[in-house]
């Protein structure tokens, strides 16, 4: 494994995403499982920086699991409030509080870390 070496360039991905297709049925334990393990690794790690996936905006993802769950408005108010106050944060007129986030969060399994983004209200 002494070639082996940081990727740090596009082309550096690319070859180390050829060498992984190679190696991808590798033997467990095999000196090619323990290759394919370190590849992977630093693969993932350019991938975090060199491609980021920021967080949706809290209310696209509050609408996108509405929509994935089939639920209403009306479903909301035991999470955020009234229907007044469910319709001002959908249209972004008020911001989420620390207990909506937590009812959304528990309830709805919405990751904390996108519903406490600030919303652009």
């Amino acid at each position: 494994m002494d070639d082996i070496k940081p990727i740090r360039t596009k082309a550096d991905y690319e070859t180390a995403m050829r060498e992984v297709g190679k190696l991808w049925d590798a033997k467990a334990g095999s000196p090619e499982s323990d290759r394919l393990d370190v590849l992977v690794t630093l693969i993932e790690k350019y991938e975090e920086t060199a491609f980021p996936i920021e967080f949706p905006d809290p209310i696209d993802a509050i609408l996108f699991r509405m929509e994935q769950q089939n639920l209403t408005r009306k479903d909301l108010e035991p999470m955020i409030g009234p229907r007044n106050r469910v319709s001002e944060v959908l249209n972004r007129k008020r911001a989420l509080s620390v207990g909506m986030i937590r009812a959304l969060n528990e309830i709805l399994r919405i990751p904390a870390e996108i519903l406490i983004r600030s919303n652009r209200i």
